[in-house]
């Protein structure tokens, strides 16, 4: 679950509906030569379904047991955040190249852990599901897939800087991107010149904590939906 707070309150997107926000800016994209890909249905495939794992995560609020705040995506367990991908993985058997570009991205995203050898089964795991289903693709090199990934990552910053009301995120793929006051700039311009209206669905929760996970589901169930939106173009 991602969490952007306005003043104290919470509003809580899931991954999945972050990952269709993320394909939406991409389809717009027109720098980096995307527009003219072979494989550019593959790719953005990838990026609107790369976050299909969290489905089962995101049913419904993960509580921590000890302060009863709300656990965003990045403060879960490890255990919860390592078995998202497989299952994200396989879902996508259909698409070799979707497939491989999610675990890839699985790769990417948690390689700060490589060094951990708790974490050394799930690279092992992610590297060989990545290298089958490109070998079943067999229409692009690894090097290929590792220059397309960079579509996927860029997209999954831009729309995860909207989603949490970042004030930028780190260069990628020789883009910067800040959010201000709804209004989210890519540098230099993939887009143009054209602006795009941006929007997400969120539940609004209370500004509490609470006492379980039952009462944290009860209340993400009873939650009213806001839109979220916004513009996003090149600076």
């Amino acid at each position: 679950m991602i969490i952007r707070r306005q003043g104290t309150t919470p509003f809580l997107i899931t991954q999945p509906d972050h990952a269709q926000l993320a394909a939406t800016i991409m389809e717009r994209w027109q720098a980096n030569g995307l527009p003219g890909s072979p494989r550019r249905g593959a790719i953005l495939f990838a990026i609107k379904e790369h976050d299909n794992g969290w489905r089962e995560v995101d049913a419904a609020p993960i509580v921590d047991a000890n302060s009863g705040e709300i656990l965003d995506f990045m403060n879960l367990p490890d255990d919860a955040r390592r078995g998202v991908w497989p299952r994200g993985v396989q879902r996508l058997a259909e698409t070799p190249y979707s497939a491989a570009l999610v675990a890839q991205h699985a790769v990417h995203i948690y390689r700060r852990y490589r060094d951990d050898a708790a974490w050394t089964p799930f690279f092992i795991e992610m590297e060989l599901l990545r290298d089958d289903f490109l070998r079943q693709e067999r229409s692009a090199t690894l090097d290929e897939l590792l220059r397309d990934y960079r579509f996927l990552r860029i997209g999954d910053l831009a729309s995860l800087t909207f989603c949490n009301g970042w004030s930028e995120a780190p260069e990628e793929a020789g883009h910067a991107v800040t959010f201000d006051n709804e209004y989210l700039a890519v540098s230099p311009d993939p887009f143009a010149g054209e602006r795009l209206s941006i929007a997400i669905n969120a539940r609004q929760l209370p500004a509490t904590r609470f006492a379980s996970a039952r009462e944290a589901a009860s209340a993400f169930s009873d939650a009213p939906t806001v839109t979220l939106t916004g513009t996003v173009s090149g600076r």
